[in-house]
C-alpha cells in the first residue's frame, strides 16, 4: 500500500490550513511588482489592489518555475521517502508550472503529473476531493488514484464573473473600446474554463448580484449536477458581500447543495479579476452504480 503525497500550487487557492488538513504540499505561484518577485499566497490581495491604485500597474503572475517544484520535490521526499507524489496541476493551458514540474521531475519516479485543467477553486475541488478519497480508501491502487483523478478532471465546472474589468484591461485581456462599452452598458462577461483554458462565454447586464445571481441559476441548472460539495470564490475582504453570500446560498440550497465552502483567492487569481470577483465551482453528476 503506496502512501500518496498530494501537490498542487498556490493558484489552486487551497491556503495552509487546508493544506494542513488534508497533507497537500503547495508549491507558490509568483507576482512581480516590477522588480520585486513576491509568493502568492504570501500576502493578501488587498496589497496588490492598492499598488495598482497607486501606481496604475497591475503586478505580473508568473508560474512556479523547475527551481520552485525541485524544492518541493526534494523536501517531501526527504520527509516521505516512501511516499508517492501525485502533483495535480494548474491549467497547463495557462501557465508554465506544468512544464516546470516535467523539468524538476526528471529521474523521480515518486513523482506522477496529471493536468488538472482548472484553476482556483475548481483546481481546489479537485484536489481536495482526492485528499477525502485518499482517506476513505487508503488501500487504493495507483490506478484507482489516477482513474479517480481523470474523473474529477472530466467533471468538474468552474465560472467566475470578474469584479473589476479593468484588471481585465490592464492586464491585456480586454481592449480599451470594449472595457469602455462594457462598462457603460453595465455588462460582466462570465468567464468559464473550458478544456484548460478561460472562455469568456456569457455576457450579463446588471449589478453584480444581478449577474452573480443569473450565473449560479444557469450553473445549476444547464446540466446535471453534483452539488453534495461546492466550492466558491470571492477575491477581496474578509467574508463574501452578505447580500451576495445569502442570495447565492439559496439558490444553492434549493438545489440541494449540501457542503457549500466559500474560500478568498489569493493573488494570482485576484490580479486577473479585480476586487469583488465571485466564482463557483461543482461537479457533473457521475453515473450511478
Amino acid at each position: 500500500m503506496a502512501e500518496y503525497i498530494l501537490m498542487a500550487e498556490t493558484g489552486s487557492d487551497i491556503h495552509q490550513e487546508t493544506a494542513r488538513r488534508y497533507g497537500i504540499a503547495v508549491v507558490p505561484m509568483h507576482v512581480n511588482f516590477g522588480e520585486v518577485s513576491r509568493d502568492d499566497d504570501s500576502f493578501p490581495p488587498e496589497e496588490l489592489y492598492q499598488s495598482y491604485k497607486a501606481t496604475g500597474k497591475l503586478p505580473q503572475t508568473a508560474g512556479c518555475s523547475p527551481q520552485d517544484f525541485t524544492a518541493a520535490f526534494d523536501r517531501v521526499h526527504q520527509a516521505h521517502p516512501d511516499a508517492q507524489i501525485l502533483y495535480l496541476a494548474y491549467s497547463a493551458a495557462t501557465t508554465v508550472s506544468f512544464r516546470s514540474a516535467h523539468l524538476a521531475a526528471e529521474g523521480r519516479d515518486y513523482v506522477t503529473m496529471i493536468d488538472t485543467k482548472a484553476v482556483s477553486s475548481g483546481q481546489r475541488l479537485i484536489v481536495t476531493n482526492v485528499a477525502r478519497m485518499l482517506q476513505k480508501r487508503p488501500d487504493a491502487t495507483k490506478q484507482q488514484v489516477i482513474d479517480f483523478v481523470n474523473d474529477q478532471v472530466k467533471r468538474i465546472r468552474f465560472a467566475f464573473v470578474p469584479g473589476d474589468l479593468d484588471y481585465l484591461r490592464a492586464g491585456g485581456r480586454l481592449s480599451n473600446v470594449a472595457f469602455l462599452g462594457a462598462t457603460l452598458l453595465r455588462i460582466k462577461p462570465t468567464i468559464e474554463v473550458i478544456d484548460g483554458k478561460l472562455v469568456a462565454t456569457t455576457k450579463r447586464r446588471g449589478t453584480m448580484v444581478k449577474c452573480v445571481r443569473q450565473l449560479v441559476e444557469d450553473f445549476v441548472t444547464r446540466e446535471p449536477m453534483d452539488l453534495s460539495r461546492v466550492n466558491l470564490t470571492y477575491t477581496s475582504g474578509d467574508a463574501p458581500d452578505p447580500q451576495m453570500r445569502s442570495t447565492v446560498e439559496k439558490i444553492l440550497v434549493d438545489h440541494g447543495a449540501q457542503e457549500i465552502e466559500w474560500v478568498k483567492s489569493g493573488c494570482v487569481i485576484a490580479s486577473h479579476s479585480g476586487p469583488g470577483s465571485f466564482g463557483i465551482a461543482a461537479l457533473v453528476a457521475g453515473k450511478k452504480d
